[in-house]
């Protein structure tokens, strides 16, 4: 880091030590689609053992998910996300709109449908006015220094 640096402090900065590594998003992913086991989650995923293993215990350690016993000889486990955990699959609805929009415009490789019947279009919005957060926000708190 250069000597002059003055890291900015960010809640965005602190989420990302903990689920900002492609093989942390994608095991919140597998899990938001149900599936629970490790070798599922690996093939899934495509991530090395060892890494998903590493990956499994941060997120574990930060409370976005949870292990639950399925088999005591040998020990396995299943996972499952946390209330914490549930609330990243907002974060990756948006990623994937993004991509359908601007990677797979043409063909999105994965479709949801949403409660009301329609294809899930995620996005942003103020929970006190309802409109879309990039229509103007400001910040503001220790972080916004310029």
């Amino acid at each position: 880091m250069p000597k002059d640096a003055d890291p900015r402090e960010c809640s965005i900065a602190d989420a990302l030590q903990i689920i900002g590594e492609r093989w942390s998003l994608l095991v919140i992913r597998e899990l938001v689609y149900g599936v629970r086991r490790f070798d599922a989650i690996a093939r899934n995923t495509g991530a090395p053992r060892d890494i998903l293993t590493t990956r499994l215990r941060k997120l574990e350690t930060a409370g976005i998910v949870r292990r639950e016993l399925y088999s005591e000889r040998p020990a396995r486990y299943e996972y499952h996300l946390t209330e914490s955990g549930w609330e990243l699959s907002d974060v990756l609805a948006v990623l994937m709109s993004w991509g359908d929009r601007h990677i797979n415009p043409d063909d999105p490789p994965v479709r949801w449908t949403h409660v009301c019947g329609e294809r899930l279009r995620a996005q942003v919005v103020c929970a006190c006015c309802g409109r879309p957060v990039r229509d103007g926000a400001t910040p503001t708190g220790r972080g916004a220094r310029t």
